[in-house]
């Protein structure tokens, strides 16, 4: 017999194996897709702010985004595993000491700011090499189509493609009297 735990972990692996959670922390700055239906039309709206707080207990898992909207603090509350929210980016990690940030309700403008996370990078991340190797690729394949294309071009200072000057003819003329 199944205990509930296990199944609610069963169902974690499930949900995570269909899509992607990244890691975030109370205070980071996220982007959180939002799917509304209206009608027969469904359509994903994004809610942008900082995470004030964040819930793990297994399924039951949440977080609590806060974010200034004309002037005025709005908080949501999202279930993280629930069908609703489409995707979650981390915009920028915040630096912090607590894992509840209920104070920044209380604090308006400058005060209510939260200092940026400066992630050190120890080795060589893979994935950014081969990236940075797939951007070399790409130019030298864009300076070799350049070349290309400046061939097919006819060139501007060549003398047959270029129309004389009237004047320079008159000059010449001249001369050729004298």
């Amino acid at each position: 017999m199944k205990n509930i735990e296990e199944i609610n972990r069963a169902s974690v692996k499930k949900i995570l194996s269909e899509k992607k959670i990244p890691k975030f922390y109370a205070g980071d700055t996220i982007k959180v897709g939002v799917k509304i239906i209206e009608g027969k039309r469904v359509r994903t709206q994004y809610f942008e702010g900082v995470c004030i707080a964040k819930k793990n207990r297994d399924i039951n898992s949440s977080f609590t985004v806060r974010k200034i909207s004309f002037g005025e603090g709005v908080e949501r509350t999202f279930a993280l595993y629930s069908p609703i929210v489409g995707s979650i980016k981390v915009i920028r990690s915040g630096q912090v000491r607590r894992a509840k940030l209920y104070y920044l309700i209380n604090r308006k403008g400058k005060s209510a700011r939260i200092s940026e996370k400066i992630k050190k990078k120890i080795g060589i991340d893979i994935s950014e090499q081969i990236n940075e190797n797939e951007i070399a690729n790409e130019e030298k394949k864009d300076v070799a189509t350049e070349t290309i294309a400046k061939k097919e071009e006819p060139n501007k200072e060549d003398p047959k493609v270029v129309a004389p000057n009237p004047e320079l003819k008159k000059e010449n003329l001249k001369k050729e009297k004298k």
